[in-house]
């Protein structure tokens, strides 16, 4: 299942490649949005806990259909 998360402000670009590799990302309005395929329950909450370890502020996830 592909993924949409967004998240308050810019992120670095080490911050993310660090953190989120298995995620495209682009800033759009003050958000950077995050794209990738999610394979399960345990990689969806282990990628909220990396946010969360990291203070950034998710502002929306959302499931996508593409």
């Amino acid at each position: 299942m592909r993924y949409e998360i967004r998240v308050a402000g810019a992120i670095t670009d080490d911050l993310l490649h660090g953190g989120f590799p298995e995620l495209e990302s682009f800033v759009v309005a003050g958000q950077t949005v995050l794209v990738g395929r999610i394979v399960d329950e345990a990689h969806l909450y282990g990628l909220l806990a990396r946010f969360q370890a990291l203070g950034l502020r998710i502002v929306e996830l959302r499931q996508r259909s593409d």
